[in-house]
């Protein structure tokens, strides 16, 4: 299978490195949050049909490794990720 990916009208190949951290970088993606960090970034990804090439959730940041097409907009990803992410954890894990 080739690298590339195919649309209607072009052949690409985007690869995104995204790293972003908490606020203060503060150590508390640990635990029942890593977790969920996790679980929500691969559901987000799917519902979007975008790639996950790597994930990696350390204690105070998080890589990820994703493909996107060109027609669709990295900023819209990472601020669909990151916010519904952010809110998910909030009402799960924080006010449990």
């Amino acid at each position: 299978m080739s690298r590339f990916r195919r649309l209607s009208h072009a052949i690409w190949y985007c690869h995104y490195h995204i790293v972003w951290v908490p606020k203060y970088r503060f150590k508390i993606l640990k635990g029942p949050v890593k977790i969920e960090v996790g679980a929500c970034i691969r559901e987000f990804t799917m519902h979007r049909k975008r790639i996950i090439e790597e994930l990696n959730i350390q204690e105070d940041h998080v890589h990820l490794l994703v493909k996107v097409p060109p027609k669709l907009s990295i900023s819209d990803y990472i601020e669909t990720v990151k916010g519904r992410s952010a809110i998910r954890i909030f009402t799960r894990i924080f006010h449990e």
